[in-house]
């Protein structure tokens, strides 16, 4: 129970990266961005496809694999339509330096900037539940999930601490926001780990709805993202994500 916790912790708590980055260095240049989004979204690929997807086979039946697989890419789908959820993309104008230059009020950055908060701490409490289903399964997987998971919340606090910061709100808010949001993360493992003893059926069901999770972030978030970003670095990124999972998962 409490390494689950611990790799939840951690992978939550990188949203909080995000925003120190924000503040000490600016934002990232596109190239690292691409890289790194796209380097999360391959390794969430290889997790998925040749490491949770068989399990879940395995400990339970294609059927309750297919139907864990489509339950978590329609709970992230319910959750895209239902809540606000800006891609960092979306946020890259919020100047964060020259707030007056945005010919948008304060007040309205900063309420834009509690929404996107609120969108990414709901979306997060389904990761927690994949990086606690991983868990289940091995330590290595729950692992690799998290580290996954990690790379995917940094950018995610920048989205997080732009608006907010634009807004006006100090240092130390904007990085309680950010922790805040990262550590719903937490919540979702927790969540988890009350209920994934009750069957290897259910931990079968698990384990495919954390891939339909991972493989809707991948497809919505991650590749569009890092492609618009810089095409090449996504792809390169994407690639190494793939090529390590390769020698991890197979």
């Amino acid at each position: 129970m409490m390494q689950s916790l611990t790799y939840s912790f951690l992978a939550g708590t990188s949203t909080v990266l995000g925003a120190i980055v924000l503040m000490f260095v600016g934002s990232p240049g596109h190239k690292t961005m691409a890289s790194l989004l796209g380097f999360a979204g391959g390794i969430m690929v290889a997790v998925s496809l040749f490491e949770l997807v068989p399990e879940a086979v395995e400990l339970g039946s294609m059927t309750v694999m297919t139907a864990g697989f489509l339950l978590g890419c329609g709970l992230m789908y319910l959750l895209d339509r239902a809540l606000p959820h800006a891609h960092l993309s979306e946020t890259d104008h919020l100047e964060v330096e020259n707030p007056e230059h945005l010919h948008i009020k304060s007040r309205g950055v900063l309420r834009t900037g509690y929404l996107i908060f609120l969108g990414i701490a709901l979306h997060n409490v389904p990761e927690g539940l994949a990086i606690g289903a991983g868990l289940e399964s091995s330590p290595r997987l729950g692992l690799a999930i998290a580290v996954a998971m990690g790379l995917h919340n940094v950018p995610e606090g920048l989205a997080v601490a732009g608006p907010l910061k634009a807004g006006g709100l100090s240092n130390l808010r904007v990085c309680l926001f950010t922790l805040g949001a990262g550590l719903m993360t937490v919540v979702g493992t927790a969540l988890g780990l009350l209920v994934f003893r009750i069957s290897e059926a259910f931990i079968a069901g698990s384990l495919a709805f954390a891939a339909g999770a991972m493989m809707y972030i991948v497809n919505d978030e991650l590749i569009p993202q890092s492609n618009s970003m810089h095409s090449h670095s996504a792809n390169a990124g994407l690639i190494a994500g793939l090529v390590i999972g390769f020698f991890l998962f197979l």
